[in-house]
């Protein structure tokens, strides 16, 4: 179903800002973080979500407005909200393209401006997983999903699917290893505070 796969594609982003997040979290201390998976990330955004997932959506979108025009007036704009994340990713590429030219820039300012896209992006992606996709699951038809997966190829996610490049392994090590944190994180949480008895 294309649901799952845009579900399973988000989920796939999300891995990526909570890399983006650890390394502007190194930034904003003073600390050179990985460029080389800033970049990464960045080349990722540019490509896989301008090129494959959104004009995915659009489809779908469009054909929300056909079968619901009520439904898709509710859900908003998604063109628009497309076009805006595009426009953050391109002022985040270039806050990043400036600090590797040595040009001046406050890294407060720079700080904001990738946490404003990590934010951003997380807040499209809730946006759409509440509004937009269950309107098109409610008012697409069958003949609907089959047309949309027709015009569906499936053209291997850079980074996550089994075909990816291997300019993507240092990145996806990393995200493995932030993945891997987080877990053992999460198990010392759960042991150091197990749950209250019932009262």
């Amino acid at each position: 179903m294309i649901i799952d796969l845009l579900l399973r594609e988000h989920r796939n982003i999300d891995l990526l800002l909570v890399a983006l997040e650890r390394e502007v979290e190194i930034f904003e201390k003073g600390i050179r973080p990985d460029y080389e998976v800033i970049r990464a990330i960045i080349s990722y955004f540019e490509v896989y979500p301008e090129v494959y997932h959104h004009p995915q959506e659009d489809l779908i979108f469009s054909k929300l407005k056909a079968r619901d025009p009520d439904a898709a007036a509710i859900v908003g704009d998604l063109a628009l909200e497309h076009q805006e994340v595009v426009d953050r990713l391109h002022h985040f590429a270039r806050a990043i393209d400036a600090i590797l030219a040595d040009r001046e820039l406050f890294r407060q300012d720079v700080g904001d401006i990738i946490r404003d896209f990590i934010v951003r992006e997380r807040h499209h992606m809730k946006w759409e997983e509440r509004d937009f996709f269950p309107a098109a699951l409610k008012a697409l038809s069958a003949q609907d999903w089959t047309e949309i997966a027709s015009g569906h190829t499936d053209h291997g996610d850079p980074l996550f699917s089994e075909t990816a490049a291997a300019t993507s392994d240092a990145l996806r090590a990393h995200i493995l290893q932030l993945e891997q944190e987080a877990e053992a994180e999460r198990s010392s949480v759960a042991l150091a505070c197990p749950k209250a008895a019932p009262q």
